[in-house]
């Protein structure tokens, strides 16, 4: 979604991840050890990015989450329980500055992430703790950064570098959420083509890091935060004005504090529309 030009884009994006193996330090652990069992969630999100001009845009997401969850809990507090809701998450709007040369080649972003999802879903037992709710109920703010080139110009071969940095500022219900900071770097090719159909295999690498949650309702700071790199093969898939975007991230460096559930893969796909 870097801009590319004036003029808008509505885009439909749906994320999949299904965190089902404990793990621990930088290994696969026994799922005894963490009173958690499954974390399964599908991300549904309607975005809008506008470029009034070729230096000034703004962009803003309004996802929802469904989430189905499973831990130990229960009347006796020994029992494998579940719970499946669907809620708002998240609102986040950013602005948008890439000015700084003649072909927007580089560019920063800078915005809030709003205290609107929900994150007060729970069972008669008090099973959900805030770090598995869909919302943070947090106020964050949003910095990130861009950067396009041609890797080699007469191939067709372009690289890509960003850069995103999530801090909350402000928090409810003594349940601070850690800063997490992502990146990604990439490249792909854009000289295939089937008649107005253009195809663009997309490769990325890409790095996050999380600190971890504190206050006093914090379920088990210990087990927060984590360091973790993907790759991600992808393709792009362009029919002016529709493009779709699908990729699948997979993990080769992970490593969690205390015990934590993990996914062994993330799934993107996204749909977009330009006006």
């Amino acid at each position: 979604m870097i801009p590319n030009g004036t003029g808008g884009t509505v885009y439909f994006e749906y994320d999949y991840q299904d965190q089902n193996q404990n793990w621990s330090g930088h290994a696969k652990a026994p799922a005894a050890d963490n009173p958690d069992k499954e974390i399964r969630t599908s991300f549904y999100t309607l975005g809008l990015q506008y470029m009034f001009n070729r230096n000034w845009g703004i962009q803003a997401e309004l996802p929802v989450d469904s989430r189905y969850f499973q831990t130990t809990g229960g009347a006796t507090g020994n029992e494998i329980v579940s719970a499946n809701w669907t809620a708002e998450s998240d609102v986040r709007v950013e602005g948008i500055y890439d000015g700084f040369f003649a072909d927007q080649s580089l560019g920063i972003t800078f915005g809030l992430k709003l205290p609107t999802g929900d994150y007060t879903e729970n069972d008669f037992y008090g099973d959900v703790d805030r770090d598995s709710e869909i919302g943070t109920g947090s106020t964050d703010i949003l910095l990130g950064g861009f950067f396009e080139h041609s890797l080699i110009q007469s191939a067709n071969l372009d690289w890509f570098a960003q850069a995103a940095l999530d801090v909350p500022i402000f928090s409810r219900d003594h349940y601070d959420p850690g800063t997490e900071g992502d990146m990604a770097l990439g490249g792909y090719y854009d000289g295939f083509s089937i008649g107005r159909v253009l195809i663009v295999p997309v490769g990325q690498i890409i790095a996050s890091l999380r600190s971890i949650d504190t206050g006093s309702n914090a379920a088990n700071p210990v087990a927060s935060g984590f360091e973790r790199v993907y790759l991600s093969p992808g393709i792009e898939i362009h029919l002016h004005p529709v493009m779709i975007y699908g990729d699948v991230e997979l993990p080769v460096y992970m490593h969690v504090n205390g015990d934590q559930l993990v996914a062994s893969n993330l799934l993107k796909i996204i749909v977009s529309y330009k006006f």
